[in-house]
């Protein structure tokens, strides 16, 4: 069985080399920027992004749909619900 594929962003947000807490500044910023059901793709490379995106997206009740890894790079996606 394959597995359904990933979610395509609607809009990417370029946060590498940026350390905490701009990645979750920005990345609020740019939430309202997308319409209810888009999807937003942030690419860090600060390692508290991780346990960071987890916490905004419960505070704001958007939804965090993966975080991956590839090279230094994270790749956190978030779909907007409201």
């Amino acid at each position: 069985m394959a597995d359904s594929p990933a979610p395509v962003a609607d809009q990417v947000l370029d946060c590498t080399g940026m350390s905490c807490p701009l990645p979750v500044v920005k990345t609020s910023q740019a939430i309202k920027t997308i319409e209810p059901g888009q999807v937003l793709e942030l690419l860090a490379t600060d390692p508290g992004v991780e346990p960071d995106m987890k916490a905004w997206s419960g505070r704001t009740g958007n939804e965090l749909l993966g975080i991956s890894k590839e090279a230094d790079v994270f790749h956190v996606l978030i779909r907007r619900v409201k």
